[in-house]
């Protein structure tokens, strides 16, 4: 007993309390994996009754099939795409220049973002003009940038990068930094931490959960806007693949473009969700 005791009083867990935290691990991991198929059936009750109503209602001739055809001929089309080879260039050079946009935008957004909200002077000269920028409708940037910087990929990241990503994630972190509780910064002092140690064990953990739901909400906005860059004289990608669908009066080319998109910005969501999630387990969350 009393060496269990030097044992876990020197840091060593005993072996009891060794296979107790092994249990609840095990549980913790069941639990997880179960919560996450569960998720994935519950979401996938409306999709699939839709699905089948379409594909129903497309057979009977209830809705005329050259404008909106079955989900089964959309199927026939992806699979073509894929068997030729042109569908997963079209995939990967989308979700290249949504990332590299996500990237550039959201490193913009933290630099400045965190000047702001730290700085009262900052916040003063940047944030009004950040703001009117904001409130210029993203697509009147389409022909400066244009003209700016041709219709190469340049024109198209940078497109998306500030006028999809940049600005919810500038206004998560600033709102994160500046919501932080004034208690939890004096606590902070009367222990005698100093401005690095500030930012780095209370500020920015208390401003992370905005910041991660600008992420979200920014990468969201980047697959919105990559559509609009795509215009800019993309000959590859899956918002060219949309302007070929019109151009060739090919519905099921349009079709299967919008499902794509909502299908691989779904899993980008997930993997940021993931991320959010366990950057935040330390917190106290509601349970559902």
């Amino acid at each position: 007993m009393t060496e269990q005791q030097n044992s876990t009083a020197a840091g060593y867990a005993s072996p009891a309390q060794a296979k107790v935290k092994l249990d609840e691990k095990k549980d913790s991991l069941k639990k997880n994996k179960g919560s996450l198929l569960q998720t994935v059936l519950y979401g996938s009750i409306i999709p699939v009754a839709l699905i089948v109503l379409w594909e129903l209602l497309s057979r009977a001739g209830i809705v005329p099939t050259n404008q909106l055809p079955a989900p089964t001929t959309i199927l026939d089309k992806i699979i073509s795409l894929g068997q030729d080879g042109s569908l997963w260039g079209h995939i990967w050079i989308t979700t290249y220049r949504v990332f590299a946009g996500f990237i550039i935008g959201t490193i913009a957004a933290i630099v400045l973002g965190s000047i702001v909200g730290f700085y009262k002077i900052a916040e003063q000269l940047f944030d009004p003009m950040i703001q009117a920028f904001r409130s210029i409708p993203s697509l009147a940037w389409v022909p400066l940038f244009i003209l700016w910087m041709g219709i190469g990929e340049t024109s198209k990241i940078v497109m998306i990068a500030v006028g999809g990503v940049f600005f919810p994630v500038y206004l998560n972190i600033v709102s994160g930094i500046l919501g932080v509780d004034r208690k939890l910064i004096e606590v902070g002092k009367m222990y005698g931490l100093k401005t690095f140690q500030l930012v780095k064990r209370i500020i920015l953990p208390a401003s992370l959960p905005s910041f991660l739901v600008g992420m979200r909400s920014g990468l969201g906005l980047g697959w919105m806007f990559v559509v609009a860059a795509e215009l800019m004289g993309a000959s590859q990608g899956l918002g060219f693949l949309l302007v070929f669908g019109q151009n060739m009066s090919s519905p099921e080319t349009i079709l299967a473009s919008i499902i794509l998109f909502a299908i691989i910005g779904k899993l980008s969501d997930w993997i940021l969700k993931q991320v959010e999630v366990r950057s935040l387990h330390w917190q106290d969350r509601l349970e559902k």
